[in-house]
């Protein structure tokens, strides 16, 4: 009978998950704040109809590989090697003020400790929350005011993919040190190596895919392999180099994003997880988040966590942005374009949750982080371009 339940299940999930995103969308909202929702509002929080489960967090498991691994393929690289120093500039100080600022609040909580200990840990971990960012928001605001396509614009949009990259290597490096008898040396070499071997084996890999795309074009053996190859990365990453499993599917990714037919393999997965996994990955997020351990500390925590993750992508991108030379208003609408956050954002709380770094009071954090940001972004910045239009 066990089986049938979880039909059920999934069955209550994924109506509840479209419908709770449907009405977010309504109000202007991302749609993953409402699947969010529909976990809080069908788990043990509310109505209680599912109940958080071993086949559920692994159905969740593989709904965040393959978000990593469609984000790895809608990674530009072109762009990337355009986007030049000052992207790359914004998006290296983006993700550092970020980290130490998440590592200082948390320590300002619980108490300073050295490093190597637990305690800073968990903090190097909160502070990864905060690294990543979220510019879909950003994105399709500066598209419909026209200035996506300016000079500021496009800062943002390429510090942003640099800064994802960037916060998944600094995420792997800290994962590394988890346990407290590791040797940060190990962790270095270990990351450095499941770079090297990526490269090389990538790079192999990318061109056997280019032959086989020129000789089956747009046949479904294309996407098949593909997301073979994001699998066994995804193994492989743990299993091999005691790093993220979502590191793994994101590389694997960004070996395929340059084939000619990787749209196509990113249209094929994505309706596998559009329909089914990621939908049961943000609904175990709210299935996951237990209000009850959320005192007046965690709630003081909460609201300290929102305000010093947005206030910290302004300042250490606009920092940089004012070092470029870009005028005053124009590193304001730098730094605000990149403070949302999103899917990555809970792709990593959900990580420590896991691994039993942080508990699901936790999460409360990161979800008002989300709706707050989405919120507010798009507002600040209609009010900085009507203020001061992008001539470009």
């Amino acid at each position: 009978m066990e089986s049938y339940g979880i039909l059920r299940d999934l069955a209550v999930i994924i109506l509840a998950a479209k419908f709770m995103a449907l009405v977010a969308q309504k109000i202007k909202a991302p749609g993953v704040a409402g699947e969010i929702i529909a976990g809080l509002v069908i788990g043990p929080l509310l109505l209680n109809i599912v109940a958080p489960s071993e086949f559920i967090n692994q159905m969740a498991e593989i709904g965040v590989i393959l978000i990593m691994f469609s984000a790895g393929l809608e990674t530009n690289l072109k762009e990337l090697r355009k986007s030049g120093v000052i992207a790359l500039l914004i998006a290296c100080v983006g993700v550092a003020v970020p980290l130490l600022g998440g590592l200082l609040l948390y320590l300002c909580f619980h108490g300073f400790a050295a490093p190597g200990s637990e305690t800073f840990f968990k903090g190097l971990f909160i502070g990864c929350i905060m690294t990543a960012t979220s510019v879909g928001i950003t994105v399709e605001t500066l598209r419909e005011l026209g200035f996506l396509k300016g000079r500021v614009g496009q800062t943002i949009l390429s510090a942003a993919i640099i800064d994802d990259v960037i916060g998944i290597i600094v995420l792997t490096f800290v994962l590394g040190m988890k346990d407290p008898e590791s040797d940060t040396v190990a962790v270095i070499i270990r990351t450095g190596l499941f770079l090297v071997i990526s490269l090389v084996g990538g790079y192999i890999m990318y061109r056997l895919m280019k032959l086989v795309d020129a000789r089956y074009p747009h046949t479904r053996r294309i996407p098949i392999i593909g997301l073979g190859l994001c699998l066994f990365m995804a193994y492989a990453a743990e299993a091999f180099f005691g790093i993220a499993d979502i590191t793994g599917a994101y590389v694997a990714g960004i070996i395929l994003c340059n084939i000619r037919d990787a749209s196509y393999i990113d249209r094929k997965v994505s309706i596998n997880s559009y329909m089914i996994f990621a939908p049961v990955f943000f609904v175990a997020i709210g299935l996951k988040t237990d209000f009850s351990r959320v005192s007046m500390d965690m709630m003081a925590f909460s609201l300290c966590f929102v305000a010093v993750a947005m206030i910290t992508k302004v300042i250490g991108c606009g920092a940089v942005a004012k070092l470029c030379r870009f005028k005053n208003i124009d590193c304001l609408k730098i730094g605000v374009g990149m403070m949302t956050r999103g899917e990555v954002a809970l792709i990593i709380t959900n990580k420590g949750l896991n691994m039993g770094i942080i508990d699901g009071s936790y999460f409360t954090a990161v979800i008002l982080l989300i709706i707050i940001s989405s919120i507010s972004v798009p507002v600040l910045l209609k009010l900085l371009y009507a203020k001061e239009p992008d001539p470009a």
